[in-house]
Formats: structure tokens, sequence, C-alpha cells
């Protein structure tokens, strides 16, 4: 199923292209991936959700450009949460939500975040560590300076949040991860071209010493 929800806009300027940032939600089951969308997507909360692995869109403007914000909310399976080839193929940046009452629901983030390193392919994908339910403070089993421990140590963002309570927050986490999104591109296009000047002046230099 794709959804498609179009935010309040700005007229375009003409030399003005969309570009899209396709994110992937990863999470143990039960800790609010579709919740945090539907929250981002309609503003709304609904707290029951069927097990319906969907990918939405929402056209936003970011720092004034048009972007269409893709989001591939995954489903797991108990308390583990992976990613296959596809999704890692598909993704510009990955939210990892964990629910801040379930312990083994951070373990399983921890997990991926490892093995996220580990691979070439994954290692440089931006990453937002989100930990939902705040609003459940008083059922709490993982601390707020743990999750930014873990973030810190990991080279991701942090944000604690609760989709039942507030939209703003959960906008945020979105925002943020667009953000680093488009900071890798920059990254990438401009590490590009270093590398094509320096393969230009080798084949020079290479040219000269011929003669």
């Amino acid at each position: 199923m794709v959804v498609e929800v179009k935010s309040r806009m700005e007229v375009m300027e003409p030399n003005q292209q969309r570009v899209e940032s396709n994110i992937l939600l990863l999470g143990a089951h039960n800790v609010g991936k579709t919740a945090l969308t539907v929250r981002f997507l309609t503003r709304r909360f609904i707290g029951e959700y069927g097990d319906i692995e969907s990918i939405y869109s929402r056209v936003d403007r970011v720092d004034g450009q048009e972007i269409c914000i893709n989001i591939w909310d995954s489903q797991a399976e108990g308390k583990t949460c992976s990613v296959s080839d596809k999704q890692l193929q598909w993704a510009d940046g990955m939210v990892l939500v964990y629910d801040i009452c379930d312990r083994s629901s951070f373990e399983a983030i921890r997990q991926q975040l490892q093995l996220i390193r580990r691979s070439r392919k994954m290692s440089s994908l931006p990453v937002v560590i989100v930990g939902n339910k705040r609003d459940l403070q008083h059922h709490r089993r993982v601390s707020g300076e743990e999750g930014h421990l873990l973030a810190l140590t990991e080279r991701c963002g942090f944000f604690e949040v609760s989709a039942a309570e507030t939209y703003h927050g959960v906008l945020l986490v979105f925002h943020r991860l667009v953000d680093l999104v488009r900071e890798t591109r920059a990254l990438r296009k401009s590490m590009a071209g270093v590398r094509g000047i320096v393969r230009s002046m080798s084949a020079v230099f290479g040219k000269k010493r011929a003669e």
C-alpha cells in the first residue's frame, strides 16, 4: 500500500526540482513505528494498527526545498529487527525505534546498529535513534542517558518522543534525518568531484612523464 499525503507548501521556484528522501523505519514489534509514521503524516495518533508493511509518502518543504519523504514502515517479528537487501538498496537513511519501557527493544536496535556499522554498504547511511513512549515515564526501563550514549558511540542522531502526545517532536525526527541525508549526499558529491580532479591531474602528469 502506498499513501501520499501532501503538506502545505510554498510555490516552487522555476529552477527548483523536487528531491526524494527514502527513510526506513526499523525496530522490534510494538515499539510504535506505525504510530510515529501516521503522526508525522496526519498529525493524528491512532493506538491500534494491523501488521501491514507499507510505504508512505509526504511532500514537505525543508529549508526552502521541496522534498518527497518516502517512509518504509517495516514489520518486525517479535523482539528482533532486521534489514533486507531490498530495504538497504532503497534507503537513504534509517530511523531505529525502541520503546523506553522495553529494554529488549533497545537491545534489538543496539544489535542492528552493530550490523549496520560492520557493513560497507550501510556504514555511511545516516541513522536517527528514537526512544518512543516518553509519556509512560512510570514504566521506563531505558534511561535517556543510555539512548544518548548509544547515539554518540554510533554517530547517530537521538530523540525521545511520545507519538501519543505530540506532533512536533515526531516532526523533528523526520526533518533531522532528511537534513542528514542531504548532508551525506552533498559530501558524496564533493568527494566525487575531488576524485575526478585527482584522476584528471594524474592523467595529465602521467601523459607528461610518458613524453
